[in-house]
């Protein structure tokens, strides 16, 4: 197979965990122990990829600081906190980055995830931990669409732009990979709806991970 590309970027909720559901029902747990303003579920499952900070911002706009800081710690500490929470990956994904690493391709991930709920993340699927090369998250650089995480990651690996795809469920993603300068490739078993994701530039969209390894072959 020609190998366009050394980098595989995979988004984590949404991309390669089915954790919508998980998301959705914790931030609800955490408005309702604030006594927040409700917001509907499809409020809140629109936003899940970028990161807590402007997921807040976005909900409650002109919120006070402490009230925000309350917010996100209730929800950190309902859904990081607690081994449960932890959502199971989507059907054929570990097999497919088994296979991807098996041919030579180099994989990371740029998450709206906290360092710490990623690390909970990956230690709760460790065999896939040990295929991540090197991981960005919201809370130790800039947000999604922001491509500040995927210049960094190119960095690490010492890659250009050209030699990378960011692959994720979301027009944030797509939005971080185009600004980047990457290609970006959208999966239709996260967040938000295939046309949604095309109108953001994506080269395509594939049902999921498992699909991955044939449009590469095609690409």
């Amino acid at each position: 197979m020609s190998r366009r590309f050394e980098l595989l970027i995979f988004d984590w909720d949404g991309t390669l965990a089915d954790s919508a559901a998980t998301i959705v029902s914790s931030m609800q747990q955490a408005i309702t122990a604030l006594e927040l303003p409700r917001r509907s579920d499809d409020q809140i499952r629109e936003l899940i990829g970028l990161g807590l900070v402007d997921v807040m911002e976005r909900l409650y706009p002109g919120i006070d600081a402490q009230h925000l800081i309350g917010l996100l710690e209730a929800y950190r500490k309902r859904f990081v906190g607690h081994a449960s929470g932890e959502a199971p990956l989507f059907a054929g994904a570990l097999d497919t980055l088994r296979r991807l690493d098996v041919m030579g391709f180099r994989i990371a991930i740029a998450t709206g995830k906290s360092r710490v709920g990623l690390r909970r993340a990956l230690a709760h699927h460790g065999e896939l931990a040990r295929l991540v090369s090197s991981s960005r998250c919201a809370d130790e650089t800039a947000s999604k669409p922001h491509p500040k995480m995927l210049h960094e990651l190119l960095e690490e690996e010492q890659l250009g732009p050209e030699q990378a795809l960011m692959i994720g469920d979301t027009e944030y993603d797509i939005a971080m990979a185009r600004s980047a300068g990457l290609l970006g490739l959208g999966v239709a078993c996260g967040v938000h709806a295939p046309s949604r994701i095309r109108a953001a530039g994506a080269a395509g969209v594939i049902d999921g991970v498992q699909d991955l390894p044939a449009w590469l072959a095609a690409s």
